[in-house]
């Protein structure tokens, strides 16, 4: 004999915890060493003066000072130039 009474199945029960991807430290703000700037997946920000790169893209100041954001153009492979944005820390 069973000794639950008969249940059904839930399929849809399972979900994955928030990863908390984003901009940590805005412009202007003040950051210490070793501070997140940004997490995120890829590298849709890069990493410009005084900023490391982690090993799942996040970017961490290397020194303290203030965050600053900038755009440049970039050339493609294939010839295009697309906006990418830049995070330096100053």
């Amino acid at each position: 004999m069973a000794t639950t009474k008969a249940g059904g199945t839930a399929k849809n029960l399972r979900d994955s915890n928030p990863k908390y991807l984003g901009v940590k430290r805005s412009d202007g703000q003040k950051v210490t060493v070793g501070e997140i700037v940004v997490r995120q997946r890829g590298t849709a920000i890069l990493a410009g003066k005084n900023i490391g790169v982690g090993k799942d893209h996040t970017l961490f100041s290397r020194v303290a000072g203030t965050v600053k954001f900038r755009t440049t153009r970039k050339t493609n492979y294939d010839g295009r130039s697309s906006r990418r944005h830049i995070v330096d820390v100053v």
